[in-house]
Formats: structure tokens, C-alpha cells, sequence
């Protein structure tokens, strides 16, 4: 069974940096693509960025070129260091892992951005 713990939520305000972590039980973490997704109330959960096992990396375009997802497969971690945030990133962010046949994730971490 896989878990996924994520940390480094809170407040900030806008123009400000966070890094999400994420980390995994298990072993075989390095083989699967990761994922960041976020979800307001009342929304779809969307896919914030994922990253691949060698490291092939996706972004939505609404933080492309202020987020950055890298992952360390020793620790097996994955991270979102998230830069100039704005109020609308504002939201619960999820860690996930897929196999390819099932989703595991985490319970979330929120972000609030906020003067």
C-alpha cells in the first residue's frame, strides 16, 4: 500500500514562495509518473504539474514559469516549489502517484494566498 504525505502548506501573500513536499512510502516510487493537483470547493481538482520517473516534466499553463516540480527518487519525494503565487493558486493541493491502473494520494496540504 502506498501513502503519500504531503507538507509545506500555509499562508502567504502574493508574490511569495512556498515548496510543497510530498513523500511516498514504498519502494517503487522512482517507476511512476507524479502529479501535483489542486481543488477548490465547488471545482474540478486539476493538474497543477507532474513529473515523470526520468524526469520529463508537465505544467498547467496557469503556473508555467512560476512552479517548478523536481523529484528525488532516493528520498522518495517530490516537490513543488511554487513562486510569485497568487491569490487564485489558492487552494488544497494534492500529491499523486499512479500506477498506471490505480490513483493513490495524499490528504492534501493548503495553500492560502492572502495579504
Amino acid at each position: 500500500q502506498v501513502q503519500l504525505v504531503e507538507s509545506g502548506g500555509g499562508l502567504v501573500q502574493p508574490g511569495g514562495s512556498l515548496r510543497l513536499s510530498c513523500a511516498a512510502s514504498g519502494s517503487i516510487f522512482r517507476i511512476y509518473i507524479m502529479g501535483w493537483y489542486r481543488q477548490v470547493p465547488g471545482k474540478q481538482r486539476e493538474l497543477v504539474s507532474s513529473i515523470s520517473s526520468g524526469g520529463s516534466t508537465n505544467y498547467a499553463d496557469s503556473v508555467k514559469g512560476r512552479f517548478i516540480i523536481s523529484r528525488d527518487n532516493g528520498k522518495n519525494t517530490v516537490y513543488l516549489q511554487m513562486n510569485s503565487l497568487k491569490p487564485e493558486d489558492t487552494a488544497v493541493y494534492y500529491c499523486n502517484l499512479n500506477t498506471g491502473r490505480l490513483d493513490y494520494w495524499g490528504k492534501g496540504t493548503l495553500v492560502t494566498v492572502s495579504s
